[in-house]
C-alpha cells in the first residue's frame, strides 16, 4: 500500500466544457479512483489550494507524487518546487504525466529544457514496450494502442534515461520516448507521455495499469540515507 498524492493544476476542467464532461471529477479525481481500486491510499492536491495543496505535512506523508500540469506551469511557486525537489532527493517518488514535461519540477530535476514537437490532430498513438522486463511494464502486451491522442515528437530534450520503457509511434510518422525512468538522490522519477485533457486516455485500462505499476515502482525503498562529508576510517590506517 503506497501513500499517493495526485497533483493537478485543475484549470482545463474549469475552462473547457469538453474536459469537464470527460473528467467531471477532474483529471486528478479520475486518477485517484483507479489508484484507490489498485489498493493505494490516494489524496489529491490542486494549484489553487493554499501552498498548491502541497504543504510540508502533505509532502512528508507522500510516498509518490503524481503531477499533471499544462496551462499554469509558471504559477507554481518556486518555494513549493524546491520542497518537492528536496523530497525527491530524500526518497519520494515522482510520476510526471503528459504536459508535466514542462513543469518547473521536472525541468529542475532533468536540468534541460524538456522541449519537444507537438500536434493536435486526433491521430492514433501506438506505445511500444521496449523494456518488457521493467516493473512499470508488468502485465502489458507488446504495445498499447490509443485511438486518438496529441502527438509529441522527437527531439525530446531530456537527459538519456536510466531506463527507457516505452517508445511511441504516431499516425503522422513521429516517434517519442514516452516512458522514461530516472534516479535522483534516493528518489525515482518516471515520465509517462499520454494524457491530453480532451481525450479519455486515463480511462484506458492499459494506461491505468502503467500508472498503477509506476506508483509501486516509485515507492521509497526504505534504505538508509547516505552520510556525506568528512568520514572517520572504518579500518585502522597504517600508512604514514
Amino acid at each position: 500500500m503506497v501513500k499517493v498524492t495526485v497533483w493537478n493544476e485543475n484549470r482545463h476542467e474549469q475552462r473547457n466544457p469538453v474536459v469537464k464532461e470527460i473528467y467531471p471529477k477532474g483529471i486528478h479525481g479520475a486518477i485517484q479512483e483507479f489508484l484507490q481500486e489498485a489498493g493505494h491510499v490516494v489524496n489529491t492536491a490542486t494549484l489553487d489550494e493554499a501552498e498548491h495543496g502541497l504543504t510540508e505535512e502533505v509532502l512528508n506523508n507522500t510516498d509518490v507524487l503524481v503531477w499533471w500540469g499544462h496551462l499554469a506551469h509558471d504559477e507554481v511557486e518556486e518555494e513549493i518546487v524546491n520542497k518537492v525537489y528536496q523530497r525527491v532527493l530524500d526518497g519520494m517518488g515522482l510520476l510526471v504525466l503528459h504536459s508535466g514535461h514542462f513543469s518547473k519540477i521536472f525541468k529542475k530535476l532533468m536540468g534541460t529544457s524538456c522541449d519537444l514537437k507537438w500536434r493536435e490532430a486526433d491521430e492514433k498513438e501506438r506505445i511500444w514496450i521496449v523494456n518488457p522486463s521493467h516493473p512499470v511494464a508488468n502485465g502489458l502486451g507488446e504495445y498499447i494502442e490509443l485511438e486518438k491522442e496529441e502527438m509529441y515528437g522527437e527531439h525530446f530534450d531530456i537527459p538519456a534515461p536510466d531506463d527507457l520503457v516505452f517508445v511511441s509511434w504516431f499516425e503522422g510518422g513521429e516517434v517519442f520516448r514516452s516512458g522514461a525512468a530516472y534516479n535522483r538522490g534516493k528518489g525515482k522519477i518516471f515520465y509517462f507521455r499520454p494524457g491530453h485533457e480532451t481525450y479519455p486516455t486515463y480511462y484506458n485500462k492499459d494506461v491505468q495499469k502503467v500508472i498503477a505499476n509506476a506508483v509501486s515502482f516509485l515507492a521509497p525503498s526504505g534504505s538508509q540515507a547516505p552520510v556525506y562529508g568528512n568520514a572517520k576510517p572504518l579500518e585502522a590506517i597504517t600508512a604514514k
